[in-house]
């Protein structure tokens, strides 16, 4: 899911903070997808204009945060290397995915509110 560069509607975004360095959010989440769509940690990193070292640095987090790996990756070679989702990260996603979707709904009627009580932004006043 990638977000819209536009504001004709407000984003909703979810981080779940579980301590002071371990957090589930839309970034994690969508290197996720990207992950699992490419095969690969640095074309997912590419597709979000993100660092190949950024992109590791975040595996490694999201890797050690839960009691199971969320990506294996294998090292590059003739055949170059790869990554995947485990059986961990795709339930990872699809929990984050749902709670998102479940809060998003539950909100939506609160959104609406603070929508409506906004500054009418558009002649640039």
């Amino acid at each position: 899911m990638c977000m819209n560069d536009s504001f004709d509607k407000p984003k909703f975004r979810l981080r779940v903070v579980f301590g002071p360095d371990e957090m589930m959010g839309p970034g994690k989440a969508e290197l996720l997808e990207r992950i699992d769509a490419t095969g690969s940690i640095s074309a997912a990193g590419r597709e979000m204009r993100m660092s190949y070292k950024r992109a590791w640095q975040l595996v490694e987090t999201m890797n050690t945060m839960f009691r199971d790996p969320l990506i294996q990756s294998t090292r590059g070679g003739p055949k170059g290397g790869g990554a995947v989702l485990t059986d961990a990260g795709k339930a990872v996603l699809a929990s984050y995915r749902g709670l998102e979707s479940e809060a998003r709904r539950a909100g939506s009627q609160h959104i609406e509110t603070l929508q409506s009580m906004l500054r009418d932004m558009s002649e640039g006043r």
